[in-house]
């Protein structure tokens, strides 16, 4: 992500921090500590536990200990993703980053079509290693209960280990809830697709995602709590992602561009007058050409790169005073999901293809639409 920046590597595995986690660690610290009787009480009863509360309500103290839990949690959402990417490299799966942010983290793996096999243990070794988690923070509860430690410093490690459990648990249950694209999602899509095609079991998990995703919107609004509706904005988002992400791989399996690309391609000389590319594209309906010279790629011109200049501008401007000279090509051998992916991250309309050094074809958003279209019929 852009919005990000890398603080480390675990495993190979660069761990970027999203700007948004620098606004989450003092608003947690805030929440926690600002509630840190009515905690303290929970924990207390929940567990069983006497706490000495001398230190843990004293000054700033509730505070930083709100700060303490908040980074223990994000280490323990950090090693929840940490879990997911393991058991997705050793299935061959290749692991860009692991991402924190603002609700939570995310791991981003290279874009295949799942398979329910490898989906189902990846997806659950997450709310496995929270559980984990929880259990082993809930037992350090009764340990230093019983270790005989200075019961003030003791109080505030029972809170500390105390909170840390019951997140990591809560945590694990929201995560095996069956709304996708959260863990419990990507279980029963697993399951699902193991008896009918995988597009059609992400349809139907999505679909449930998205049914929790209003519920918790609808509850949130009535109750007045502003995360609840954030959460349920990102899953139904997620969901929806997911389901068009699977859609196209799915489609466009086993397609490569040379299949599909526009050839002969109509393209344009570095000299050619903007107003004259102008009438070019009202006559062939094309509103994007490669750009020649001397026979060869040396840009892109499209309709969004002349409504960049001054109309005033336009009729002594040429075709190299406006295109654009960062050219992504790709060869008639890959596969189409490539050039799809290419121009829905670099929000572009068409990829010149190219063999040998010369352009051999091109292919647009519209021809891939097009081709998903026909093969769902």
């Amino acid at each position: 992500m852009r919005s990000s920046f890398q603080i480390g590597k675990l495993f190979g595995i660069p761990v970027l921090l999203h700007w948004s986690f620098a606004l989450v660690i003092p608003l947690f610290a805030w929440i926690i500590g600002s509630q840190i009787s009515l905690t303290t009480d929970l924990i207390a009863n929940l567990f069983g536990v006497t706490i000495d509360r001398s230190l843990i309500t004293s000054g700033y103290i509730p505070y930083i200990l709100g700060a303490i839990v908040s980074i223990g949690l994000f280490i323990g959402v950090l090693i929840h993703e940490l879990a997911h990417s393991l058991i997705a490299k050793r299935n061959k799966i290749k692991i860009n980053s692991i991402t924190l942010l603002i609700l939570g983290g995310v791991s981003s793996m290279e874009e295949t079509t799942p398979d329910p096999r490898v989906e189902l243990p990846m997806a659950l070794a997450g709310p496995l290693t929270s559980l984990a988690l929880g259990i082993i923070s809930s037992t350090l509860v009764y340990v230093v209960g019983n270790a005989g430690v200075n019961p003030p410093l003791g109080g505030a490690l029972i809170f500390a280990f105390g909170y840390l459990g019951l997140l990591n648990i809560i945590l694990f249950a929201f995560n095996l809830l069956p709304a996708f694209p959260m863990d419990g999602g990507r279980v029963l899509r697993a399951w699902l697709a193991e008896r009918m095609p995988l597009a059609r079991a992400t349809r139907i998990a999505a679909d449930i995602g998205k049914g929790f995703a209003i519920l918790f919107g609808i509850f949130g609004f009535l109750v007045f709590n502003p995360i609840l509706i954030i959460i349920a904005f990102f899953i139904y988002i997620g969901a929806n992602q997911e389901s068009l992400l699977v859609r196209y791989n799915v489609l466009l399996k086993d397609l490569t561009i040379g299949k599909v690309m526009n050839s002969p391609v109509i393209t344009v000389p570095l000299t050619m007058r903007v107003s004259e590319l102008i009438e070019k594209m009202h006559s062939t309906k094309h509103l994007g050409f490669p750009v020649i010279d001397n026979g060869h790629l040396v840009g892109m011109v499209t309709l969004q790169d002349i409504q960049k200049s001054s109309p005033t501008d336009r009729e002594a401007l040429l075709v190299k005073d406006v295109m654009s000279r960062q050219i992504i090509t790709l060869p008639p051998s890959a596969p189409l999901t490539d050039a799809f992916k290419i121009m829905s991250e670099r929000q572009i309309g068409r990829v010149p293809v190219v063999e040998k050094d010369e352009i051999v074809g091109i292919v647009t958003r519209t021809d891939i639409l097009k081709v998903m279209e026909l093969q769902e019929t």
